[in-house]
């Protein structure tokens, strides 16, 4: 699998007066294509919350390259760069269909917890499925 991709349209609620995707839409963007993603390599965040364990959030750095609008086709890809004891830190980027520019780039840093929050060593099976997004990995895809 390497890199997952997935597919967003903008809304109309989404734009700003100019006709530009909202800035802080592009977080949800990546948000929601985090929790695609992780569903598509077998483990749903609901599956893990009845595992009682948590992925959450603990930074995101985000850079803006180019504003969509509400004419563009995006797509949100998805990669694992770095898999630790118990984080994990993604690179997601945001292309536009029509002609591949990037436009907005995020490297996110995410934290396995257990059901009350505190920092646990993740299972097996989720670092192996985590690995199926690495890119530089020979084994992925």
């Amino acid at each position: 699998m390497a890199t997952h991709r997935t597919p967003i349209i903008p809304r109309f609620g989404e734009l700003d007066p100019y006709n530009h995707v909202n800035h802080a839409m592009y977080i949800a963007y990546f948000e929601a294509a985090r929790c695609v993603a992780l569903e598509d390599i077998g483990q749903a965040l609901s599956d893990l919350a009845d595992r009682n364990i948590q992925i959450v959030v603990t930074t995101v750095e985000v850079k803006f390259r180019e504003p969509a609008t509400g004419r563009d086709r995006l797509t949100v890809e998805t990669e694992v760069a770095e898999i630790r004891r118990a984080s994990s830190r993604w690179r997601q980027r945001i292309v536009r269909d029509s002609d591949g520019k990037t436009l907005v780039e995020a490297l996110v840093t995410a934290g396995v917890c257990d059901e009350r929050g505190k920092p646990t060593r993740p299972p097996a099976d989720l670092m192996d499925s985590l690995a199926t997004l690495d890119p530089d990995d020979p084994d992925a895809g």
